[in-house]
């Protein structure tokens, strides 16, 4: 039986919320999980957009790469 391990070296995660205090905090959580695995962040892009409602819309990119060891 061969057991065999593949490191994540690169992970892109896409965020949404309705302002911007919630998005920040769903990527800050994403943030710590990933530390767990060794993911840094790499690259953050984000857009806000008006809704039909005119609610304002915020989202996220994280680019997540492997920390050098």
């Amino acid at each position: 039986m061969d057991f065999h391990l593949d490191i994540i070296e690169d992970k892109i995660e896409f965020f949404e919320a309705d302002n911007l205090k919630t998005l920040e905090k769903k990527i800050t959580e994403q943030i710590d999980i990933n530390k767990g695995i060794f993911l840094g962040v790499h690259s953050v892009s984000h857009q806000m957009a008006i809704s039909d409602n005119g609610r304002p819309y915020f989202t996220a990119v994280v680019h997540f790469k492997a920390k050098n060891r």
